[in-house]
């Protein structure tokens, strides 16, 4: 799970980027903000997912030249029983998309997997994402040519070589969904890695984002705060980090359950970490008061 930490310096860059001169709402940034913030997050994942791809997909080219010998008997069977054209239709519906799967693990083996430009990141998950589709599709037509067949129950023995095959390749995404959506299999304890890396990515949004609202919600209140504190306030005279960290921290400590110099002293690190020489000092003396006009005692014993 995310640390208090990560999630304090997710919110504290988000409020920046909120309130930045000429920036975008608050709502349209939450997307591409995420996108950023996750990015190496999820291109970690990523490669995790298709090293496991790749290795569920070892010995499966033996069962699909056996599956592609059986299929073009049967449809030089099926071509003698016009009624059962359905499965016919569908057996070779079944054949281009199993084509289809060899291309798209194919395309990912040759795309770079160690390369940060996010042009290339995004090509590996548009064709990772593009690869699971037409799995999802190849797994409803299998299923769909096992059903047709049961109306033809003259046609089950002859067709029972080639239906054993598909059944075993079925066997393969059957644990490519596992792969795809992990968090749904707990069991799977082979799966934790990527179960844990997506759920923390998920949860780190989660939490940031109450945690972003409950700021927002209450900006003008914690900005009315702030003013009786701090002499001359307004908000675009202070640094816009110094502002995210204040409001953050302001927050917590009028609106939170965080001690008061919990609260602060993660203020001060954040303010080491992201403002400048002068921002520990000023952040620490603002919040200070902000605590004391709350009714708290803040024991001010930040070391800084």
């Amino acid at each position: 799970m995310p640390s208090r930490r990560q999630i304090r310096e997710a919110a504290v860059q988000f409020l920046y980027c909120a309130d930045l001169e000429g920036g975008a709402d608050p709502s349209a940034l939450r997307d591409p903000f995420w996108d950023f913030v996750t990015e190496s997050d999820r291109r970690s994942l990523q490669l995790a997912t298709f090293r496991t791809v790749h290795h569920l997909a070892l010995g499966r080219e033996g069962r699909l030249a056996e599956f592609v010998e059986r299929q073009t008997t049967a449809i030089t069977l099926l071509a003698a029983w016009p009624e059962a054209e359905s499965v016919k239709t569908t057996l070779q519906r079944i054949a281009e998309l199993e084509s289809g799967w060899s291309t798209g693990l194919a395309k990912l083996e040759r795309l770079p997997r160690d390369d940060d430009d996010a042009s290339v990141a995004e090509s590996f998950s548009a064709a990772l994402e593009r690869f699971f589709a037409n799995d999802r599709d190849l797994a409803a037509a299998r299923k769909r040519f096992i059903e047709t067949l049961e109306d033809f129950p003259k046609l089950r023995g002859p067709m029972e070589s080639v239906a054993a095959t598909i059944r075993r390749l079925q066997r393969v995404s059957d644990r490519l969904r596992m792969v795809e959506e992990p968090e749904k299999f707990p069991e799977q304890t082979d799966l934790a890695r990527l179960r844990d890396s997506k759920s923390e990515i998920r949860e780190l949004r989660r939490r940031t984002d109450e945690l972003v609202d409950g700021v927002l919600a209450n900006k003008e209140a914690i900005d009315a705060a702030l003013a009786v504190v701090v002499d001359h306030y307004a908000p675009e005279r202070i640094d816009p980090v110094d502002r995210a960290i204040l409001r953050l921290a302001s927050h917590e400590i009028l609106y939170g359950s965080t001690p008061l110099k919990v609260a602060i002293n993660e203020a001060i690190e954040l303010a080491k970490r992201y403002g400048t020489n002068d921002s520990k000092r000023f952040v620490n003396g603002v919040l200070d008061r902000i605590a004391k006009q709350a009714g708290g005692q803040s024991e001010n014993q930040v070391l800084l």
